[in-house]
């Protein structure tokens, strides 16, 4: 009978460790100072598995600018802030210490434990870009919407042809005809 008791408190004890597993943080401190350097892209991290295999969900989470190669390769030396705000959007960080400055910082840590991090600063004399900082190593569009779909670098999207689809009609919806 006791050694019935024993099994209940070790599952029961397992059970809990497993529930509250999915809590916790997998990062270690030295994977959390990794992203200090602020040019380019940097990857780093991986999650751990409790006990090997079991593996707790965890949602990809995204925060700040995505910048890609070719949005940087649009700002250039002379542009207005108008301009540099279209082509990046707002930036993340503007400090009212420093109003020559925009930085636009992103992080995505994805699920399985790694972290994308990137930095882009853009400087400005006379309200117009006089140089920008980071965006050497910046992943381009395509290569971001593989990582974040974790589909094979290159992948196209399937389309299928079918044959039943009408293109639309140029007129308008019947229920607006009076």
């Amino acid at each position: 009978m006791k050694s019935h008791s024993l099994i209940a408190v070790l599952g029961m004890f397992a059970a809990l460790t497993v529930a509250l597993s999915g809590c916790s943080s997998t990062k270690a401190p030295e994977q959390a100072a990794a992203a200090t350097d602020t040019s380019g892209v940097k990857v780093s991290g991986k999650s751990n598995s409790l006990f090997g295999f079991l593996k707790p969900y965890r949602i990809d989470i995204q925060q700040g600018n995505f910048v890609s190669k070719e949005m940087v390769a649009q700002v250039r030396p002379g542009l207005t802030r108008d301009q540099v705000r279209f082509v990046l959007g707002t930036p993340l960080l503007n400090d009212m210490f420093h109003s020559n400055r925009w930085d636009y910082d992103f992080r995505l840590a994805k699920g399985n434990g790694e972290i994308m991090s990137s930095r882009v600063s853009v400087f400005f004399k006379d309200d117009l870009v006089e140089h920008v900082d980071g965006g050497e190593n910046l992943p381009t569009e395509s290569e971001y919407l593989t990582l974040i779909t974790n589909a094979k670098v290159g992948a196209k999207a399937a389309f299928t042809n079918n044959s039943d689809v009408k293109p639309a009609s140029p007129e308008a919806p019947s229920s607006a005809k009076q």
